[in-house]
C-alpha cells in the first residue's frame, strides 16, 4: 500500500511499545501523534517525573485517558533500582499511576536480571496485579533469568544504541518462548533503519519493540521515525 505521505514505513500492527517522557504541555504533537497511531501500538509509558510524581498531573491525566479511549495500554513507569529501592516504594507509586492516570499496566524499570531476586519481583507483580494491572511489563534491558518469564507478561530484553543492537546476540533460551513475550528498545537509530530495527527485532525473536533517533542521556524523548512525520 503507498503510503499518504514519505518516510519510514510502519512497522507491523500492535507492535511499538512507546516510552515517550516528555509533557503533554511541551509536546503536544507528539501526544497527538502518538494517539492517533493507536492502532501500531503495544502500549505506552507514562512517566510524569521519574514515575507518579507528587500529585496528578493534570495534562498526563489528559493523554491517558485519550490513549485507554483509542484501546491503548498504558503503563506507569515505576523505578526499582535493580531491586535495590524497597517494595511498598514500588508499589505506591502503581498504586498511583492506577489512581491519578487510570493506568490499566505497569513498566517495571531498572529491572535485575538475575535469579537472586525472583522472589522480590515476583511479589512486586503479585501487588502490580492485586492493584489491577492487566499488563506487567519488567526492563531488563539485557536477556535475564528465564524465570522471569514465569510472571511478567513482556519482558525488554534489550536497550541501547542502534550502534550496539546490530551485532547484539540472542540467548537460544528465548527460542523457547513466543516473540510475543519480549520487547526490544533501541535508541540513536538514524532516521533511514527504521525499517531494518523492526525486521532485526522479528529476526531475534522480539514481536515489540520501538526504535527512536533520540541519544543519551535523554533518547525517550523523541517517537518513532515515521510518527514523528506528520500525517
Amino acid at each position: 500500500m503507498t503510503r499518504p505521505f514519505p518516510g519510514p514505513p510502519r512497522p507491523p500492527s500492535r507492535q511499538l511499545l512507546v516510552p515517550l517522557y516528555e509533557h503533554p504541555a511541551e509536546r503536544p504533537d507528539a501526544w497527538r501523534r502518538l494517539v492517533a497511531a493507536a492502532p501500531d501500538l503495544y502500549g505506552v509509558v507514562l512517566n510524569p517525573a521519574s514515575g507518579p510524581g507528587t500529585a496528578p498531573d493534570p495534562g498526563f491525566a489528559e493523554v491517558a485517558g485519550q490513549l485507554r479511549a483509542a484501546g491503548v495500554r498504558v503503563l506507569g513507569y515505576a523505578d526499582t533500582d535493580y531491586g535495590r529501592r524497597p517494595h511498598a516504594a514500588v508499589v505506591q507509586d502503581l498504586l498511583r499511576h492506577r489512581d491519578w492516570y487510570g493506568a490499566d499496566g505497569v513498566f517495571l524499570d531498572q529491572a535485575a536480571s538475575g535469579a537472586g531476586l525472583l522472589t522480590h519481583y515476583g511479589r512486586l507483580t503479585v501487588a502490580a496485579r492485586a492493584a489491577g494491572a492487566r499488563t506487567v511489563v519488567l526492563n531488563h534491558g539485557v536477556h535475564p533469568h528465564p524465570r522471569y518469564l514465569d510472571f511478567a507478561d513482556l519482558l525488554v530484553t534489550f536497550e541501547d544504541t542502534w550502534a550496539a543492537y546490530e551485532t547484539a546476540e540472542v540467548p537460544p533460551w528465548t527460542a523457547h518462548h513466543p516473540p510475543e513475550r519480549f520487547c526490544h528498545l533501541i535508541h540513536g537509530l538514524p532516521e533511514t533503519r527504521a525499517a531494518a530495527a523492526a525486521e532485526l527485532a522479528r529476526q531475534r525473536g522480539a514481536a515489540v519493540h520501538c526504535a527512536v533517533p533520540g541519544i543519551a542521556p535523554h533518547p525517550w524523548d523523541a517517537l518513532p521515525p515515521y510518527l514523528e512525520t506528520p500525517r
